[in-house]
């Protein structure tokens, strides 16, 4: 085992509130940063009809932020890991204003775009950075809420979807000066305001060592695949929900982009239940009852109901399922993985995850220019959500609780 250096420890009054603080800015900036990742998303219609794309370029201009955005969450965990939090938040944070105002000269070229979607897949890497500071500063009876309630901002999607639009009525590259501004005031205040637990433990192994130790955890790839289902399924209808609504029921862009924006936030309020449930009962059962109703709802929504009632009350079911099985199992997480190496972990499992989110775009994109329908990329979706939820229940629940 690697040897570590351990901080000088803090009076526990001060931890309380301390832990507390770390919780509002780490979800407060997990919530900016994922507007900012969301950003091509909510204008992805616009963009189509600028630059005349296909169905699949449309796709794939919203899906590249996503796989970089979680390949970067492999390093950025393991750098948390030796950096902490205090460093790696603010940093990122500045970071991600440049491809956001990069956005503003891209905006007449496909490839441009392409280019500054790659830089701002960025900003979706700050899951890693806060899951670990989150993970420190909270008791294990405790850490399956507090994880839930960082997750909610993923609910920076739900603000992209929403707000992005609305502000690009009154001018189209406002959006961009918005976002990039609320950066530089979090990142200003991120610097002042995080602080890493005083016991959190300094690894002295090398970033690859590190990496190796937690890709060599079988657990960590458990993990992985149940969160690329989770998670994946969130960020995939978080990107592309506004495209399905747009092209399948004839909604105008900011119509459409209400209703995803419903659907994250739905997400949203269910991930900190699903840790909440996880308090209480093995995280394993609560996955697998989320994954099931997934794999149900998507079945329903297979069958192209209309949106009034049928198809709404199945996404909106769809999204709970998905919300919950995302708290859960990173609270699941939290529990099998050796404090020293949650970074690392987290990195992983996370970068997963967003790829979970990075495939069904372009799924969908092309199986609708093929077909011009849909079902198949639901009933898709459906079969993984109903095999994940049997491998929860029937292997994850062997695990013991620590």
């Amino acid at each position: 085992m690697e040897a570590a250096v351990r901080q000088s420890p803090a009076p526990a009054g001060e931890r309380s509130s301390a832990a507390y603080r770390n919780l509002v800015m780490a979800t407060v900036g997990f919530g900016l940063t994922f507007w900012a990742w969301n950003l091509i998303s909510p204008m992805s219609g616009a963009y189509k009809d600028r630059l005349g794309l296909s169905s699949f370029e449309q796709s794939l201009l919203v899906a590249v932020p996503v796989i970089v955005g979680s390949l970067g969450r492999v390093p950025v965990g393991a750098l948390t890991d030796r950096f902490g939090a205090r460093v790696m938040f603010p940093l990122v944070s500045a970071f991600t204003v440049v491809p956001v105002l990069l956005l503003i000269p891209a905006k007449d070229s496909f490839a441009a775009m392409l280019v500054v979607g790659f830089l701002l897949g960025l900003g979706g890497t700050t899951f890693a950075i806060g899951i670990p500071l989150v993970n420190s500063w909270f008791r294990p009876a405790r850490r399956g809420l507090a994880l839930g309630v960082f997750g909610m901002g993923m609910g920076g999607v739900a603000l992209s979807g929403y707000f992005t639009p609305r502000i690009a009525a009154h001018g189209d590259d406002l959006p961009f000066w918005v976002v990039a501004a609320a950066l530089v005031l979090y990142a200003a205040l991120a610097a002042v305001l995080i602080t890493d637990h005083p016991d959190r433990q300094l690894p002295t192994a090398s970033l690859a060592t590190r990496l190796g130790r937690a890709g060599r955890l079988k657990v960590t790839w458990e993990l992985s695949a149940l969160y690329a289902i989770g998670f994946g399924g969130i960020v995939a209808f978080g990107v592309y929900l506004p495209t399905y609504l747009k092209t399948w029921y004839a909604l105008s862009p900011t119509d459409a982009g209400t209703k995803a924006a419903g659907f994250a936030l739905v997400t949203v309020v269910f991930r900190p239940i699903g840790g909440w449930l996880s308090d209480r009962v093995h995280p394993a059962a609560v996955t697998s009852g989320a994954l099931g109703l997934a794999a149900l709802t998507a079945i329903v929504q297979s069958f192209d109901p209309g949106l009034a009632p049928g198809g709404t009350i199945a996404l909106l079911c769809m999204a709970a399922a998905l919300g919950t099985a995302s708290g859960s199992v990173f609270a699941l997480v939290s529990q099998v993985t050796p404090q020293r190496q949650v970074g690392s972990v987290t990195g992983i499992v996370g970068a997963v995850g967003g790829l979970g989110g990075f495939v069904p775009p372009l799924v969908m994109g092309a199986i609708y220019s093929a077909k011009h329908s849909y079902s198949i990329g639901f009933m898709l979706l459906s079969d993984l959500a109903l095999a994940g939820c049997v491998y929860a229940y029937g292997r994850m629940r062997t695990i013991d609780r620590s």
